[in-house]
């Protein structure tokens, strides 16, 4: 005995009829193939001088020469005037924890034991009003914060520097930055 699927008002059944697998499978000319595809990324003009300036342990933005934001990570125009962003500024690194979050999840889905803080770093960089909620900014780890500090709101407006990875092994991405760290008081 069939039973019948509820259907919204005014659906209309579409014309043929449905296949079962095997029937789907039988079908002349049918082609099973799963391509074994390779993939390459350009990481584009902007990315690319940014990346290469993380290996030179400088974080670089672009700055609008019409409304003045600098975009960290840097873009090619503008989002908010659309002007072309022709200036490249390099930004001392530090600024504000903005939001943090302790993770128990790694970055491939797989349970920590320890927690990972991580968190939106809002960059020290001209062009944005104070306290507003655009702002250049990285989404990183922080180091020198505690569960309990992100817990009770203490992180946020904490303020911070980069940690580098040594010259040496530094590759040109994200991850040349180990971390931000807290900035002891009366240094900045």
């Amino acid at each position: 005995m069939a039973v019948e699927k509820p259907r919204r008002p005014g659906w209309v059944e579409p014309p043929g009829h449905y296949l079962k697998s095997r029937e789907m499978y039988s079908l002349p000319g049918l082609v099973e193939y799963k391509p074994r595809a390779r993939y390459l990324f350009s990481a584009g003009q902007a990315q690319s001088r940014f990346l290469r300036g993380l290996r030179e342990g400088k974080i670089l933005g672009t700055r609008c020469p019409r409304c003045g934001r600098v975009y960290v990570p840097p873009r090619m125009f503008c989002e908010y005037c659309h002007a072309p962003t022709t200036e490249w500024v390099e930004l001392p690194g530090t600024g504000r924890v903005h939001t943090a979050v302790v993770s128990y999840i790694g970055t491939f889905r797989e349970r920590r034991e320890e927690p990972e803080i991580v968190g939106v770093i809002q960059l020290d960089a001209p062009g944005y009003v104070e306290g507003g909620y655009e702002f250049a900014g990285l989404f990183h780890r922080l180091c020198g914060v505690t569960p309990e500090d992100v817990m009770s709101g203490r992180a946020i407006g904490m303020r911070v520097r980069p940690r580098w990875r040594p010259p040496e092994e530094r590759r040109g991405d994200v991850n040349d930055i180990e971390c931000f760290e807290p900035i002891p008081e009366g240094e900045g």
